[in-house]
């Protein structure tokens, strides 16, 4: 005769009360449902008492509440995990890059630390979508793979308990990254834009990069070696309200914080050369040479000076109201409507397009998830990602420049993935 150790005979113990306990619940919520049910029948409403018959347990008598939470936990997890990653991604793509190049220019370390934070909800914003997909298909393909999709529809169970579960939390994350590319997105692209003209204004030099070009608002710098505030090779151009450019060439230049209203930054140039072109007459030029010159750089020029924030420091709300107060004025540019229009169906395009990668992913995962699951989830997702972001990012691009309607570019990628769906949940229905 066995005799096991009181603490190993206590703790079997514990988990059995603990199983009958939550096994009671179940059962309870099985019995209130087998009461309402019997009611509506009494009452005469055969047809809802019979859907609350079966609300919480299948015919085979396996609750359908606790599969419905086995999936739900596990979906989430695998989706925590594939978050992390593209959070990770996205963080070192962008961050971390932006992070290096400011603290060369001896930024302080706090104001690194809150631009980092302001970019976020960026992240935050452009992980979840993707996370959603791979997460998904990584989780679904290992119930492929292991077979308990196979024991669940041998029980007599249907795919609709692996739909109910993946669409629920699949709407859960849509509003949740909805939230966050609406509100927390607008405000931590706002404070980021706040305080990088903070640092900018304190020092005018950490724009300057080596070896580059420099558009601003209305001006381009071509840009040589910059060491500290000394530049040298600067070519300067511009172009005043009657559309007369001017070039501006110098050998060494030194940039200085100006002590004047509105002006960014002034640049002490030597050697410098300024050709005038006037306007449809390029052969009528002006010559201007000097030893010494100093140019004034507006903060225009870097800045908008509208009393309109951008298109992607407004919440829905504050972008459909700007909409209408364009399509009622006279006189509108058309590209800069579409811009709003753009921007305002980016907030829901992106965030509920979880939703579209959700119901995407349980017929790929049924398909092509009985071996390696996994492995095969998290190469498909991947490869739809990149597609997905493509396709966003051409969609803004081409509806910047071309003005073609920002509704359908911003839609255009969910509904191919809608299409996708569609046609592998033909194919699963072939079997």
């Amino acid at each position: 005769m066995t005799i096991f150790p009181p603490a190993l005979t206590a703790r079997v113990s514990a988990s059995l009360v603990r199983g009958k306990e939550r096994l009671a619940g179940f059962n309870l919520l099985n019995s209130l449902c087998a009461l309402a049910a019997r009611a509506c029948r009494r009452l005469g409403f055969r047809e809802a008492g019979e859907r609350l018959a079966v609300l919480m347990q299948e015919d085979t008598g396996i609750n359908r509440f606790v599969m419905v939470r086995y999936l739900t936990k596990e979906l989430f997890l695998y989706f925590f995990i594939a978050f992390l990653f593209f959070f990770m991604v996205f963080f070192c793509n962008q961050i971390l890059l932006l992070a290096e190049n400011v603290l060369k220019k001896r930024v302080p370390l706090m104001d690194v630390l809150r631009l980092i934070s302001y970019s976020l909800p960026f992240i935050i914003a452009q992980s979840a979508p993707f996370a959603t997909l791979v997460g998904f298909l990584m989780c679904l393909g290992r119930l492929m793979t292991e077979n308990e999709v196979l024991i669940l529809r041998a029980s007599g169970m249907g795919y609709g308990i692996i739909i109910v579960p993946v669409v629920a939390l699949g709407l859960v994350i849509s509003v949740a990254s909805f939230f966050v590319n609406d509100y927390l997105l607008p405000l931590g692209t706002l404070k980021y834009n706040q305080l990088r003209r903070t640092i900018l204004m304190s020092n005018p030099a950490i724009e300057l990069e080596s070896n580059s070009v420099k558009r601003t608002n209305d001006k381009t710098l071509v840009i040589g070696q910059v060491s500290g505030t000394d530049v040298s090779d600067l070519i300067f151009f511009d172009t005043d309200t009657d559309g007369n450019q001017r070039i501006i060439v110098a050998n060494d230049s030194v940039v200085e914080k100006s002590a004047e209203s509105g002006v960014l930054m002034s640049m002490e140039m030597d050697d410098a050369s300024v050709v005038f072109f006037k306007t449809g007459r390029r052969d009528d030029f002006d010559v201007l040479m000097a030893r010494h010159m100093l140019l004034n750089i507006f903060e225009s020029s870097f800045f908008s000076t509208s009393s309109h924030v951008n298109p992607n420091e407004m919440t829905s709300y504050d972008l459909r109201k700007r909409i209408g107060e364009m399509e009622r004025e006279e006189n509108v540019d058309p590209k800069s409507l579409n811009k709003y229009k753009l921007e305002y169906n980016k907030k829901f395009s992106m965030p509920f397009g979880s939703i579209f990668f959700a119901v995407l992913a349980i017929p790929l995962s049924l398909l092509f998830g009985k071996h390696n699951g996994q492995t095969i989830g998290l190469i498909i997702g991947l490869f739809i990602s990149v597609a997905y972001w493509a396709m966003m990012i051409l969609g803004q691009i081409f509806g910047s420049r071309s003005g073609t309607n920002g509704v359908v570019l911003m839609w255009i990628p969910n509904a191919v993935i809608g299409v996708a769906a569609l046609f592998f949940y033909t194919q699963l229905g072939r079997r």
